[in-house]
């Protein structure tokens, strides 16, 4: 049997803040949430496009700023679903980078009936 042990730092890419987005509230009322993604200075890259797997949940626009000479790109997610329950879904971001072409935004969404509902 052969071992192999790998010493090294990882190094972070980008600054992605939150690491996932949670979309949770009332149904009927709306829920959104944004993301910061910054680019680290030693790998720099720009976002190319911008895909949900299913669009059906989730809209969203992604803006590119700059802020403090540094560039930062601000996804904002929107929920779509009009009923109650929950759903995930994925942003693929497609970027320019070699080391890494595609980053993944994770959507978790938790749509709670709303209370005027219950009276009912």
């Amino acid at each position: 049997m052969l071992y192999l042990t790998i010493v090294g730092n990882v190094e972070q890419f980008v600054d992605i803040i939150p690491k996932r987005v949670v979309l949770s509230g009332l149904e009927g009322k709306p829920i959104n949430a944004k993301v910061k993604i910054i680019p680290k200075d030693k790998y720099p890259f720009t976002i190319k496009k911008a895909k949900a797997t299913n669009t059906k949940n989730i809209a969203f626009t992604l803006e590119k700023t700059n802020s403090s000479e540094k560039i930062e790109y601000v996804l904002t997610v929107e929920n779509l679903k009009k009923t109650n329950g929950r759903y995930v879904d994925t942003i693929k971001l497609t970027t320019d980078s070699k080391i890494r072409p595609e980053i993944k935004i994770y959507v978790i969404g938790n749509i709670l009936d709303s209370p005027t509902n219950k009276k009912q």
